[in-house]
């Protein structure tokens, strides 16, 4: 019997034939679960054994952790299955070893400066285990990472991203793969056409749900606790945690989730790519690009060759009225999102690693922006002063702070706040790692991505001038993830108290030197987006929204 196919195949996220309902994938999972024979991890194994619902897999163990790479979480998307919801994971005879990472998806570039380009494979849908776990009736909560990169590189195998060190915290930690680019958010009308729900684009989203309802039938072989699942992201990894929160089919496979610096908030009117009809068109310009006249000539493409062409334009999920049957934003608002507790924040100095200031002009400020986020409300940029090149090479910086992340992580913090049963914990990074003037990273402070190395408690993988402020931070960070996965709440003993985020006291921790507590940041510009992105979307919503819940079909 096909115990993954039992289980997850009839999981709206995952198979491509019909939709169980809530109440009949649950009986289903519950069914196949019993069926399955729950391996054990020894306690002294230097090759330790688990056993999932596809077959037994063969880690390694050091220093108390062991560690299982490369399990297939679905089948290979390939061939016929290029462009379809992801399939169970194939059975497989024997003991398969897990001790080595599988190839990342297909992809261009990398997701951050300096980073060794990973050898890709369309066929990449992986994920990896840390466990400190000695059986596999442990039940430790588990905490599955969800990789950035502009949905369009990046890589669960990045050794930044590794759980060696998080869970000797006491948690299980999951990297995941997923489709990038048009291989994961491609959409078509002969796309839409073919799918039973009459819709494409969010493939890659699909992969995420996928391996959430691969990780919640088979956690337990790893010691993880499947009702204890926390989901975190970073750049489009948290934009696809705002996502999850929102999708219907993810509904029930997290319980906590963590979002750094990204979001899916801003209004659709902004972006009409992001809606069906619009990625469709942008999906037929990419198919022309390429000299394929059909969807069939596309998939007899050879995947390097669906890197070229303007592949470079397919790079978001689609508000596909399935996975997405709404934008989070109205998800939230109208109190429809996966009700969990929140932790999300971003950093000082975001937009230092994206913006090249020494370009930035005062004469071409306006100009340069719409060249690269197209036509936005005037009054967006007047906020920012840009007279003199010096004024324009800071405003620049701060715009993209605030248009990238800064207002879509303040807007989901109030927004859960408003509409949520669940808590918010709402924080600002402003400590400053020690980049080194040689280093790639020079000059750029709390950037985009810095605070990555003290949350994966991961400074020694770089020979910087870690100072005890840095470690101490790498301590108190890894520390409140760790204790937020464990009980939705970070606070602990021996850590600075951090105060829930509610709609009548807009509290955040401040992660810098010292750590502290205070309002939201940059709120006068935050407030300035939301007046125009308010009147952009006609009609907003307020707190009276935590009683609009209804009867939906999508739920």
């Amino acid at each position: 019997m096909d115990i993954a196919g039992a289980a997850a195949g009839n999981h709206p996220g995952l198979a491509g034939g019909r939709s169980a309902g809530k109440g009949e994938y649950m009986k289903i999972w519950h069914a196949a679960a019993a069926l399955v024979l729950l391996g054990s991890v020894p306690a002294q194994a230097s090759q330790p054994l688990a056993h999932t619902a596809a077959g037994w897999a063969q880690g390694s163990r050091a220093d108390g952790v062991s560690t299982y790479l490369g399990l297939p979480y679905a089948a290979p998307p390939v061939g016929d299955l290029r462009w379809r919801p992801p399939q169970p994971a194939r059975p497989w005879a024997g003991i398969r070893a897990a001790t080595h990472f599988a190839p990342a998806c297909m992809q261009t570039g990398v997701s951050m400066p300096g980073e060794t380009p990973p050898k890709i494979s369309e066929n990449c849908l992986y994920l990896n285990i840390w466990t400190p776990a000695k059986a596999a009736t442990a039940r430790l909560p588990t905490m599955v990472f969800i990789h950035g990169g502009g949905f369009s590189n990046g890589s669960a195998s990045m050794p930044l991203y590794w759980g060696d060190k998080l869970t000797r915290k006491g948690v299980v930690v999951v990297t995941v793969g997923y489709r990038l680019g048009a291989f994961g958010f491609l959409a078509l009308p002969e796309l839409t056409r073919e799918s039973p729900q009459k819709t494409s684009g969010d493939y890659g989203l699909q992969d995420q749900i996928a391996a959430l309802a691969w990780v919640k039938n088979n956690i337990a072989a790893f010691g993880g606790d499947a009702d204890r699942v926390t989901i975190f992201g970073q750049s489009a990894g948290a934009m696809s945690v705002s996502a999850l929160m929102a999708s219907p089919l993810a509904r029930g496979l997290f319980q906590r989730a963590i979002g750094e610096s990204g979001g899916v908030f801003e209004p659709n009117q902004l972006a009409p790519t992001w809606l069906l009809a619009g990625a469709e068109r942008q999906g037929q310009a990419y198919a022309s690009s390429l000299g394929a006249g059909s969807l069939a000539d596309l998939r007899r493409l050879p995947a390097p060759r669906l890197l070229q062409g303007e592949a470079s334009t397919i790079t978001h999920p689609v508000l596909d009225g399935y996975v997405l049957p709404r934008s989070p934003y109205d998800a939230f608002a109208q109190g429809r999102q996966n009700d969990v507790p929140i932790l999300v924040g971003s950093n000082e100095e975001e937009a230092r690693a994206l913006v090249d200031v020494s370009a930035v002009k005062a004469s071409t400020f306006a100009g340069d922006i719409k060249k690269t986020w197209g036509a936005l409300p005037p009054a967006l940029l007047d906020a920012y002063p840009h007279v003199t090149d010096a004024e324009a090479r800071t405003g620049r910086v701060e715009f993209e702070r605030d248009l990238r992340f800064g207002w879509d992580m303040w807007t989901w913090a109030r927004l859960q706040a408003a509409t949520g049963r669940q808590p918010v914990f709402y924080y600002h990074f402003n400590q400053q790692p020690p980049f080194p003037a040689t280093s790639i990273y020079a000059g750029w402070g709390a950037s985009h991505f810095a605070e990555l190395w003290y949350a994966f408690d991961h400074l020694d993988q770089e020979s910087w001038p870690w100072t005890k402020a840095d470690r101490f931070m790498a301590k108190v960070m890894s520390t409140y993830w760790t204790n937020f996965a464990k009980t939705g709440d970070p606070n602990g003993p021996s850590l600075p108290r951090w105060p829930k985020f509610t709609s009548s006291r807009g509290a955040v921790l401040y992660l810098g030197t010292p750590i502290s507590i205070g309002g939201v940041a940059d709120l006068r510009t935050l407030k300035g987006f939301d007046a125009v992105y308010a009147q952009v979307r006609g009609a907003p919503v307020g707190p009276e929204a935590r009683t609009a819940r209804r009867q939906d079909p999508a739920w």
